[in-house]
């Protein structure tokens, strides 16, 4: 078997990943990062790229370059409900570079990263390279055992991070048992073909509830639906399906033929938890394996990197030092982070769980969630949506 040694090991190389990555070897620690895949090149992954992180970007005084790749630009978020339009969040005010969402392909966002951080001489990237295991010895993490096409590789280090996902398998391997929300929906992802001049909401409801996603050549579409409920979509049969899309966007309805089987349609099984302790000696979880969050608002990209910022400037002073990270060290970061998990998830699980279908047949417009009927009496409270949304709970900025 081949041994690796490290200070810091990182597993998982998505947002979380990669940003701690690159902000640990940005101080001088060294680290490697474990990416299961040879790639990036993952379909219908979330795409959305908040204000907080376009500000983080420009901190490190990448902003234009990283702009230069290709993505779209939203800033407000207006929902449809039975032909009445209202602005949810409004980005326009933010105080940053950035004022607005951008839809961005996720392998771009990973590959600008893993670009960065390859500049730094203390910074590794193995790519399929799986992490199937901790090692742990006289009950502290200290290192993880991996797969490789050349055979099993053992990675040593002082400070192990799980960033590798809602399905973490470092954390499984942990003991560490997350408590489970009740998800209020499921989503289908799938894509069609964009004109010129479409004009298709970002968020309608009705039969149903259907988000849309200008990604400029295509409309990336997602159709909430009740939680476990494909089962039933898929025995009514495509035609029903197809129709239930033209319903919600009848300016496609002359694309929704081009949805002729269900492998064009991506199923999202929603799981929304939390881990009560983020920590064991040697071992910290981040992002989704700290905190599964719903992809309302797409709010789970912004609050895992923020995570990776407040764990590198946190961490990575302690890293320089001789030693390895106490208990009380990854408490820290834990303390910081967690009140931002459990408000957002409050909000993604109860003020707007009305928005999304609680069967098949319902009319999602019958159960407006009461929020909104404060937004159209008090307009200017989309501002305060759109830093909650845009900018979360505690944002972090890069400190070191």
């Amino acid at each position: 078997m081949r041994t690796e040694t490290t200070r810091c090991c990182v597993v998982g190389g998505g947002p979380a990943g990669m940003m701690a990555g690159l902000l640990l070897a940005r101080q001088g620690v060294e680290v490697i990062v474990l990416e299961k895949h040879a790639d990036f090149l993952r379909d219908f992954r979330g795409d959305t790229v908040h204000p907080s992180t376009l500000e983080l970007i420009a901190e490190l005084g990448w902003i234009e370059e990283f702009l230069r790749l290709p993505h779209t630009r939203m800033s407000d978020v207006t929902v449809n409900l039975g032909g009445k339009a209202v602005t949810f969040a409004d980005f326009s005010r933010l105080k940053v570079r950035c004022p607005y969402i951008a839809f961005m392909p996720q392998w771009d966002v990973l590959d600008f990263l893993a670009g960065k951080a390859e500049a730094y001489p203390s910074f590794r990237l193995l790519r399929s390279t799986e992490a199937t295991a901790q090692i742990t010895e006289e009950g502290r993490a200290v290192g993880v055992l991996a797969t490789t096409a050349e055979g099993p590789v053992e990675v040593r280090a002082d400070l192990v991070i799980a960033a590798d996902g809602r399905h973490s398998t470092i954390r499984a391997s942990a003991g560490l048992e997350p408590v489970a929300g009740s998800p209020p929906m499921d989503v289908l992802w799938f894509h069609l073909p964009r004109r010129q001049d479409d004009q298709v909401p970002f968020f309608q409801g009705g039969k149903g509830a259907l988000i849309s996603i200008d990604r400029g050549e295509y409309w990336q579409l997602a159709y909430a639906i009740p939680a476990a409920a494909f089962a039933g979509i898929e025995e009514a049969g495509l035609p029903a399906f197809r129709e239930q899309i033209a319903g919600l966007a009848p300016v496609l309805r002359d694309r929704v033929e081009l949805i002729d089987s269900w492998d064009r349609v991506h199923q999202l099984t929603v799981r929304v938890d939390r881990l009560p302790r983020w920590h064991r000696p040697g071992l910290l979880c981040i992002g989704d394996a700290a905190h599964a969050m719903s992809p309302a608002g797409g709010v789970g990209i912004n609050l895992a990197v923020q995570d990776a910022v407040a764990t590198a400037n946190l961490l990575g002073p302690v890293l320089l030092r001789p030693g390895v990270p106490g208990e009380a060290d990854l408490a820290a970061v834990q303390s910081r982070r967690q009140r931002a998990a459990k408000v957002t998830q409050a909000f993604q699980l109860g003020i707007l769980r009305d928005l999304y279908p609680k069967d098949l047949t319902d009319d999602t417009t019958e159960h407006v969630p009461p929020i909104f009927t404060a937004f159209r009496a008090l307009p200017p409270l989309r501002h305060l949506m759109g830093r909650f949304i845009g900018m979360g709970v505690r944002p972090e900025h890069v400190s070191l």
